[in-house]
């Protein structure tokens, strides 16, 4: 991977934007651009669950033109779920080239806390690294601290480094 493009559906902060192209180009030693803006994924929405679908705007991502030395990642202010969960962080595809995030739940004022731009970024950051990490091919880690091991709930989120361990860099590095 050459390239991360970085896609916001919706209303995404450009400050917020800006912070994680900052740590995505330092993690992935990646050049990474922020394309233009996309309205809401409406054909995502499901009415029952009052939420988006991240696997139906996986599949609108895969449809697109993607350059081949890129990855696609979607960030959105949107609520996600897959069928089998009540929500995700966000969704990829395994060795693929497409992924998604929501800063939805990743935000201190869903848990009924004052807002904290610098912890929605640092968060945003760590599950963005680990959907791209997936795109990779990397799946999770034992190692609670890296990037890729997975996160059920935020303070999972907020224990991990922004980094991956050495045993996943090895695993980006031979690939």
């Amino acid at each position: 991977m050459n390239r991360i493009q970085l896609l916001p559906l919706g209303e995404v902060a450009l400050t917020l934007l800006a912070a994680l192209q900052k740590g995505l180009t330092k993690e992935f030693a990646a050049a990474c651009e922020i394309l233009p803006s996309e309205p809401d994924p409406s054909y995502a929405w499901n009415v029952r669950r009052q939420q988006y679908s991240s696997t139906e705007i996986l599949a609108a991502l895969a449809a697109r033109q993607i350059p081949l030395d890129a990855r696609l990642l979607a960030v959105t202010p949107f609520d996600l779920f897959i069928p089998i969960l009540t929500f995700v962080f966000g969704e990829a595809q395994l060795d693929g080239r497409c992924a998604v995030v929501s800063a939805f739940r990743l935000r201190q004022e869903f848990y009924g806390l004052p807002s904290n731009h610098e912890l929605l970024a640092s968060r945003l950051v760590k599950e963005s690294a680990h959907e791209l990490g997936h795109t990779l091919g990397i799946a999770h880690c034992d190692d609670y601290g890296c990037v890729m091991a997975p996160s059920h709930a935020v303070e999972w989120i907020d224990l991990k480094r922004t980094s991956l361990c050495e045993s996943c860099r090895g695993l980006v590095q031979a690939r």
